[in-house]
Order: structure tokens, then sequence, then C-alpha cells
């Protein structure tokens, strides 16, 4: 690993300082995505500014009935909050079904929201990988993609983005509370992520200098009837293959609100618009849950090792939906 200065500010405004200050500085959570990129010589930060002793580590109530979650809650600790547990419950299920206890134990949200979008290939230095290194091209485009993304993908990269907490943090219209010396910005959980285009390297909607203070969740009524379910090799240590976040509300047959996004299909977490249009106002029947998973994936650009995913995404849409459709209100 190479070596590099260790800051542990005192304050968000310190924080924020000291990175504003110190180019090529990274700050760092629990660690659990940066260390490991550091000991592979991926990350080279000169300065590494811990946000440990920060007090951005509490669950609030928000006056319209949403919460406010620090950055640095601890994963588990998000899981097992009462309130998410009762009012997202897809929340609480995407987090357990992500990596291990240890891990979920040491994980902020804050760290969960920047980890890098990544497959094998950017591990690899042998490799190409125009997200390690701009310009070296893509050795998945024509390698081992069974794993990589159909969705939002380009000729530069088609890696997945491997959060579970995001893709439901997407489907409930969370909002990102940011930090910098210029001043206090708020940004959609579902545009922090940006797809790879022409620039797979530059990953986020912000400036190196912006620290990631709180994640706002509103109130969002239909997520109380709502599931998150994660399809992959393994039960444990494994990045989904695909997965889905999803609340319906169905009254007299007929849904009346729906919330739906996608994960392990696409290069960041994704929101499934068109999806959603197409189900609010239809008949809640696995016929209908059908032509909008249709409508949502008819966008999706295979390579041959994981065309399957479009069939797989399309059964889980419909298999989610069909368990809240029984499990929910049928007033």
């Amino acid at each position: 690993m190479r070596p590099f200065d260790y800051v542990k500010p005192a304050d968000v405004a310190a924080a924020v300082r000291a990175v504003a200050t110190a180019p090529g500085a990274k700050f760092i959570g629990g660690g659990t995505n940066l260390v490991d990129l550091m000991r592979e010589g991926i990350e080279t930060p000169d300065t590494v500014v811990d946000l440990g002793g920060l007090p951005l580590d509490g669950v609030e109530e928000l006056p319209d009935g949403g919460l406010r979650i620090g950055a640095l809650v601890r994963n588990s600790a998000l899981a097992a909050d009462q309130r998410v547990r009762g009012r997202y419950p897809m929340l609480s299920q995407a987090i357990l079904s992500g990596a291990s206890a240890q891990l979920r134990n040491m994980a902020t949200v804050g760290g969960n929201l920047l980890q890098r979008t990544r497959c094998p290939y950017f591990y690899d230095q042998a490799a190409a990988c125009n997200k390690r290194a701009p310009g070296s091209g893509c050795d998945a485009l024509d390698g081992f993609n069974r794993g990589h993304a159909v969705l939002g993908v380009s000729e530069q990269c088609i890696a997945t983005h491997p959060s579970d907490m995001c893709v439901a943090l997407a489907a409930l219209d969370a909002v990102v509370e940011v930090e910098s010396v210029r001043g206090t910005r708020r940004i959609p959980v579902a545009d922090l992520h940006r797809l790879p285009g022409a620039t797979p390297d530059v990953e986020f909607e912000l400036a190196a200098d912006q620290l990631i203070t709180a994640v706002e969740l509103p109130p969002v009524p239909v997520a109380a009837n709502s599931r998150y379910r994660k399809v992959r090799d393994r039960a444990s240590y494994a990045f989904a293959l695909v997965s889905v976040a999803a609340a319906l509300e169905v009254r007299d047959g007929a849904v009346t609100a729906a919330r739906l996004a996608l994960g392990g299909v696409a290069a960041k977490p994704w929101r499934a618009r068109e999806a959603e249009r197409l189900l609010v106002g239809g008949p809640a029947s696995e016929e209908s849950f059908g032509r909008a998973a249709d409508a949502e994936l008819a966008a999706a650009t295979v390579r041959p090792g994981n065309a399957f995913k479009v069939a797989l995404a399309r059964a889980t849409i419909v298999a989610t939906l069909r368990d809240l459709t029984h499990g929910g209100s049928t007033a």
C-alpha cells in the first residue's frame, strides 16, 4: 500500500476543509471498500480523512414523518431500526441481504452510497478497464460477463453497481445531503450515480471535496407494503444477479401506487419508472406485471454471458409484485 497522510477532523467543517485543501485526499468511513481498493493499488489517496469521530451516526424523525439518517450510521444499525423495519421494510431487507454481518457492522450508509461500481476486470491490473485506466478498453465486453449489466451500459463499461441498499433508497425517493466549503447541496439518490457513457471513471454527481452527511427518507405510505428480493448464486457473500425493490398498493383489484427499482442489472441503482407508469391504474395481475417488466427491460443491451438476466429480471419483478398483491392492501 502506498504511504499516505492521515487526518481525523473534529467536525464536518474541518473535514470538508481538509479535503478542499489537499488534492488527492479521500474521505473514509467504515473503510470496507476504500481500504480494499488501496490494498490493490487501485485507489492511491495522498491523504485519508477519517470521519469516524463526527456526530453523523443518528437516525432522526422528520416533521413530515420521514427519517433523517446520518452518513455514519452503520448498515446493521439501520437495518435493525424499528422505524425503518415498519415504514420501509424493503430497505431493511436490502441491507440484510448485502455482504456479511461483520461487514454490515463496519460499513456506513455514506460509504455504501459511494462504493465503486466494479467487476473482476476492475481489480485485475493486467486487464483492460476504462474505469480503472481511462482509454485502455474494456475486457468485459468480450470476456466473462455473466454478472455484468444489461441496462444503462456503454461500449466503454458494462460493470454492475453492487449495492443492495442503494436500490431500495432509489425506489424510496431518498435524498442525499452533501456539504462542502461552498455550502449544502441536496441530490436525489436516483441521480447520485452516473451511467458510464464515455467516462466510466466518473461515477458520481459529486465533486471530490463534497461530503455526504445524511440521507433523508420522505414519508412513502406505499412502502409499508414493500419487499426486496435478491437472486444470487449463493445465499451469502454474493452480489445480485438480479434484485428487485418493490412497493405496491392495490385497491379493488387495481394498482393505485407502485415503486420499483432494480439491482444487479444496471450500471447504477435502476429506478424502473416506465414499469411504474404502466403499473399504476392497471389490474393487479401477472399479465399486467409482465407487460410492465417487459417495457422496462426493452432497452436492455445483452452480451452472450448475461443475456439470461432479462428473463430472470422479468420473472423476479413479476414474482415480487405478485407476492405484494397477495400480502398487501386489497381494500
